[in-house]
């Protein structure tokens, strides 16, 4: 069973329509005890990183999501989701990230010619074609972004893939059993969704 983390600000049934097309089997809760029955964990979002944060906080979520990552359990962030799992962001005036993987998120230059946010099709450059999520995903492929932030790991060993837009930033990161894409994979017609079915079939 995967569960999908519902907090008020995910793209919550598409996410899970195209997991189920390959088997899986879902949840979306906003219930810490599923949470910590599931196998694996996608926290997808939309929105404000500082609203995120404090609905994750208010409904209890964190201590959960913190304690099953900690158990090696497969978690892929979605676009804010995979901001979220980080230290900190620009966006972010109250509330620190999650903390899991060391860096911040930073917001686009506007100054430098290019369109904030950042919207459309681009192309993943792979830094690694060890990552998992990556497997028979062409170098160069398309995703689609929806965003005006990114993230900055400062652990860049931890970058599986980037996009150029104005600057290289990290698109998918991965660490053990630690996955986040800044793109949306179900948005992302065939290479998205063949993402999808890399998470649905890890162990």
């Amino acid at each position: 069973m995967i569960a999908i983390i519902d907090y008020g600000m995910g793209n919550i049934h598409s996410v899970q329509k195209a997991l189920q097309f390959y088997g899986a089997k879902t949840v979306v809760t906003n219930k810490p005890e599923d949470i910590k029955s599931c196998k694996k964990l996608v926290l997808p979002g939309v929105g404000a990183f500082d609203d995120a944060m404090r609905e994750l906080t208010k409904q209890g979520l964190v201590p959960a999501i913190l304690e099953q990552i900690k158990n090696k359990k497969p978690f892929i962030g979605i676009c804010l989701g995979m901001q979220l799992l980080f230290e900190s962001s620009e966006e972010a005036n109250e509330t620190g990230g999650l903390g899991v993987l060391s860096g911040s998120v930073k917001l686009f230059d506007g100054k430098s010619g290019i369109k904030v946010p950042h919207m459309g099709w681009n192309q993943i450059k792979k830094i690694t074609g060890a990552c998992p999520l990556l497997k028979d995903i062409a170098d160069g492929s398309f995703g689609y972004f929806c965003h005006s932030y990114y993230p900055n790991p400062k652990d860049k060993t931890a970058v599986a893939a980037t996009c150029n837009y104005g600057i290289d930033f990290s698109c998918v990161v991965w660490r053990e059993n630690i996955y986040g894409v800044q793109f949306h994979p179900e948005k992302s017609q065939a290479v998205g969704l063949k993402m999808l079915e890399n998470f649905v079939n890890l162990c």
